[in-house]
């Protein structure tokens, strides 16, 4: 699950069919190795789960396909969007695509209940999580959670903040855990004192409301602010997931996957530096975001993947560390912990993405986003 607002079944139909339309339609899951047939030549068929709808969170991946860069590499990637009724990580377990998009925490969790899963790649280098406040509600910190009704979506979205209570000495129960929908209503209407949102999407929707006490929109003075990044709580977030038996095992797949990492790289970079014709091609993809939204959405997704000091993917061993302890401290309202001990080695390499780096070193790529900088993005009511 990912963060987004609901949309009606009848809508979401309409932005996966966008979205199959834009990829690759290719063979049956687990199909890495084989070819396709088709007129396009032996392209190897290639299923991309995603964490949610298209939107600008995922534009690289669809930038990729726009661009080419799958086909380059001699890929048919299909990209399969989800609407909260596919677990990309149970997808991948069960074999059912070959890679998938998901939250580390969320995975580790599946990791520690059977699953064997590997980080391959990890596309966001910092987390995007806020708890968002009234300027006067005095809740300037974790700290001031105590007695506040706090907002959480749920569906393992919820862990960063019982991590950085953890770090605070908070105990869970000192807290009302409101469970808010993928908007700001409840929060707007007075209903949650602090709402979580991340930095591309929920914050944004803020900041294209109109405030009744004004008639203009909200401003980013009118809230206050916590970004999970600046707590012990942080959590890494948005990775590519492959399945550890057949990395260890398959040569094919394991050939598939540094050709999927450097085409996934590329598209990165695309984004990067073309976050409106990024924004673009995630509307066309089926994203039901306004167009200052998207490239709001856009944006702020590339100031969580840039700069990569390191080559964009590459699994920090200290943000990794950090992760995990926040996961194994972190207990919910009802006493139950995300993990109990630590995942295994497995859990987490460096080896393709490393591979997929060095082999587009020399094409005139910006790897680790030096080079890298913002826009601005106004947004406009509604993110029209």
């Amino acid at each position: 699950m990912n963060h987004s607002r609901r949309r009606l079944a009848t809508i979401g139909g309409v932005a996966l069919a966008a979205a199959l339309a834009l990829t690759a339609c290719s063979g049956s899951g687990g199909g890495t190795g084989e070819t396709d047939g088709g007129g396009d030549g032996d392209l190897t068929p290639v299923k991309l789960q995603l964490q949610w709808l298209p939107q600008g969170q995922f534009a690289g991946y669809f930038a990729a396909v726009d661009q080419g860069f799958f086909e380059e590499e001699g890929l048919d990637v299909e990209i399969i969007p989800s609407g909260g009724d596919i677990v990309p990580q149970d997808a991948l377990a069960n074999g059912d695509v070959d890679y998938a998009i998901a939250w580390v925490p969320k995975v580790l969790g599946s990791i520690e209940q059977g699953a064997e899963l590997t980080d391959i790649a990890q596309i966001f280098q910092r987390s995007g999580t806020l708890q968002v406040s009234m300027a006067d509600s005095g809740i300037d910190s974790v700290a001031d959670f105590e007695g506040k009704k706090i907002g959480s979506w749920g569906f393992g979205n919820e862990w960063e903040i019982f991590a950085a209570m953890a770090a605070e000495g908070l105990d869970a129960t000192t807290v009302q855990i409101i469970t808010q929908d993928f908007n700001m209503n409840a929060f707007l209407q007075g209903d949650i004192d602090a709402a979580q949102a991340m930095t591309y999407n929920e914050y944004a929707q803020l900041l294209e409301t109109v405030n009744p006490d004004t008639g203009e929109l909200y401003q980013s003075e009118d809230f206050n602010v916590i970004s999970y990044e600046e707590t012990e709580g942080a959590m890494l977030q948005d990775a590519i997931w492959a399945d550890t038996a057949r990395l260890a095992d398959d040569t094919d797949y394991q050939d598939t996957t540094v050709k999927f990492l450097k085409a996934v790289i590329k598209g990165w970079v695309y984004a990067a530096e073309n976050p409106q014709e990024a924004s673009d091609i995630t509307i066309a993809a089926g994203s039901g975001w306004g167009p200052s939204h998207e490239l709001w959405m856009v944006n702020e997704t590339n100031k969580l993947i840039w700069p990569s000091p390191d080559g964009i993917g590459i699994i920090d061993e200290d943000a990794w560390n950090k992760t995990v302890a926040g996961a194994l401290a972190a207990v919910n309202e009802s006493g139950a912990h995300l993990i109990t001990e630590e995942p295994p080695s497995t859990a987490y390499t460096n080896d393709w993405i490393q591979q997929a780096l060095d082999e587009l070193e020399g094409e005139g790529l910006d790897l680790t986003g030096e080079g890298f900088e913002p826009i601005d993005v106004t947004l406009e009511e509604g993110g029209n």
